[in-house]
């Protein structure tokens, strides 16, 4: 089975944004194993690169607004490369700091959802739905319309 790791800094507080995460990583379950591993914020993102790095396994995604932008069906032929392969892949939201540099020269890929900022909570929610709808895409479901 495929594996995803998804490294957050900080947790989400909301209740409603993490029903949506649950929601989105029971679906999810079909497809792949997804483990969510939140560190905790420091005071800077050089204090959490640390952290984050020891926390990535194989192919690292790391979001960052300076980052290529796919599209919905670009990312799916993206992750089918990865988990045909076999490659475990690891992606990673940054806090509200956003992503130390040394973060992101590890990185295989700079991922950008948009040129806007989001809540690193929200984003979470958007990456989990965008995974999601990629193994929907791959697998010839209804879901992406």
């Amino acid at each position: 089975m495929n594996k995803i790791n998804i490294v957050c800094v900080g947790k989400i507080k909301e209740q409603f944004y993490r029903s949506a995460v649950e929601e989105y990583l029971k679906r999810l379950s079909r497809f792949a194993k997804v483990e969510v591993k939140e560190i905790s914020e420091g005071r800077n993102p050089e204090e959490e690169a640390e952290h984050i790095l020891k926390s990535c396994k194989g192919k690292i995604i790391a979001l960052c607004i300076e980052g290529v932008k796919y599209t919905s069906e670009e990312l799916a032929v993206y992750i089918k490369r990865l988990t045909d392969k076999g490659e475990e892949t690891t992606f990673i939201i940054g806090s509200s700091c956003g992503l130390s540099d040394k973060v992101k020269e590890k990185a295989h890929l700079k991922l950008s959802f948009s040129d806007m900022t989001f809540p690193h909570q929200l984003m979470r929610v958007i990456l989990c739905e965008q995974i999601y709808r990629a193994f929907m895409i791959n697998g010839g479901g209804e879901y992406h319309k």
